[in-house]
């Protein structure tokens, strides 16, 4: 088969590259190979990659398109400001969910501003979004928080994304400091709503700026044919939402849930198309990210690598063992041992049978974990100011969750009955969680759900009718 689609993922460790064959509108899955990323150069492990690809049989035509995802330079460190706490900490998840950044720290007007200040100065983000007040409202805390940005003397760029009629003065605030700056249209334009592309967006282009900036990661944009590289999260979202929701011309699946778990974070994806369909009094006074029909939540301290420790900080070392059916002071010390191993050993494979069994257990842990910080929960107790009562469903919903599909490289790498194991131990004791009741469990064998979302923007039918077919999940409703 020729290749005419090429589709790189450079991450920290490893270059992956995917190679499909569009034909009329089909599209097939071709190939994959991987090479060590090769940061000092980064064309050096993408011409490895392809010439692995090569070796093993693959022809790739002259004319061949090259799309590129990438997580190597890490997420922009982000800091939120706003005016209500809540409504900002939404607002500032929503707009990094696929925009390659890293919600570090949001404050709001509540904060003492010389707290505000503390937290630039300490973090000294990548890129602050500067939210507050919806249109027509709140003024004084975007141009308070203005000045104390001026203050801060970061280099940041600020994303004014708050209330429109302050925006001007607000951005003659920083132009006389020289302080850089990208206006958007206000992310809460009113309390029912959350309109938060433009600012993705502009995070989005900042991104790409920022991987740029390492030895030799511009080249990627020499290489790809759309002049686009897409924060590897970013695209496993699209992948799932071109699954979920499908195309004008191809009918989604409905509700997907994605479970993508790596070397530094667990990142949990939920996809429920029909709550688009919500009327205002269903979503509330307050519009909520768990009301969104695209969701995500990352995990930053639950990762089988980088983060080990976190996954036994969490649940404790026996809560750990527990997962594999061990109870022994002598293993939770091994496995303590063994998850500090990996945090300064970031490449290692498991070795002996117990190291293995280390890692499903750690798997399974930081998949629990995070789902459970994803999901909402039955109440236990009454709530009279939120007019909640025990019994009643609080956060988002994922009961009726048929497909749940995992992601990673223990999933593309692991034994049949160790993907089933993490996966059913993860779901095995749900509690007050509102998790799928009954989940199908679909594993991306080829790890293709990255690169069908950095397809999707070009050939979203095709991307949609072959996710179908390669998940063996028919559209809702046949």
């Amino acid at each position: 088969m020729q290749a005419n689609l090429l589709v790189f993922d450079v991450g920290s460790t490893y270059t992956k590259l995917t190679a499909f064959q569009l034909e009329q509108g089909n599209l097939a899955f071709a190939g994959r190979s991987q090479a060590p990323t090769t940061i000092h150069d980064i064309e050096t492990g993408i011409l490895a990659a392809r010439q692995i690809l090569e070796q093993d049989g693959m022809a790739v035509t002259g004319n061949a398109k090259v799309f590129s995802t990438s997580s190597a330079a890490g997420g922009l460190r982000m800091v939120a400001l706003g005016y209500m706490p809540r409504v900002t900490a939404k607002a500032a998840k929503e707009v990094a969910m696929s925009a390659g950044a890293r919600v570090l720290e949001i404050v709001s007007h509540e904060d003492p501003p010389e707290y505000r200040l503390q937290v630039l100065q300490e973090i000294k983000p990548d890129i602050v979004l500067l939210a507050g007040g919806t249109d027509g409202g709140d003024r004084e805390s975007m141009l308070e928080n203005a000045g104390i940005i001026v203050r801060a003397k970061i280099k940041a760029v600020i994303i004014i994304a708050g209330n429109k009629e302050a925006q001007s003065q607000v951005a003659a605030i920083f132009s006389k400091h020289d302080v850089p700056y990208i206006r958007v249209p206000n992310v809460m334009p009113t309390i029912h709503e959350l309109k938060v592309r433009p600012a993705r967006e502009a995070i989005h282009e900042q991104f790409i700026k920022q991987i740029t900036l390492a030895k030799g990661l511009n080249k990627l944009l020499d290489i790809v044919s759309n002049k686009k590289v897409m924060p590897t999260p970013g695209a496993v979202l699209l992948g799932a939402e071109l699954l979920a929701k499908g195309t004008f011309q191809e009918d989604g699946v409905g509700d997907v849930l994605i479970i993508d778990i790596g070397g530094a974070t667990t990142d949990i994806h939920s996809v429920l198309p029909d709550l688009e369909k919500l009327s205002i009094e269903e979503k509330g006074l307050i519009v909520n990210n768990e009301k969104q029909p695209s969701y995500r939540t990352v995990e930053g301290n639950l990762g089988l690598r980088v983060s080990a420790t976190g996954i036994v900080e969490t649940l404790g070392p026996l809560g750990v063992l527990a997962k594999i059916g061990y109870n022994s002071e002598e293993l939770a010390e091994q496995l303590v041992a063994y998850s500090e191993f990996l945090e300064k050993n970031p490449e290692h494979i498991a070795q002996s049978p117990l190291e293995k069994k280390f890692d499903l257990a750690l798997a399974s842990s930081a998949i629990e974990v995070a789902l459970k910080r994803h999901a909402g929960y039955i109440a236990q107790d009454f709530n009279p100011v939120m007019g909640i009562a025990p019994g009643t469903p609080v956060g988002r919903d994922l009961r009726r969750v048929s497909y749940v599909i995992a992601v990673g490289g223990i999933f593309t790498h692991g034994t049949r009955e160790d993907k089933q194991f993490i996966l059913a131990e993860a779901f095995k004791n749900p509690g007050i969680s509102l998790l799928p009741l009954e989940p199908q469990f679909i594993i991306d064998e080829q790890y293709l759900l990255y690169a069908l979302g950095a397809l999707g923007s070009q050939y979203a039918d095709s991307c949609s009718k072959f996710a179908k077919k390669y998940f063996q999940i028919k559209p809702k409703g046949e």
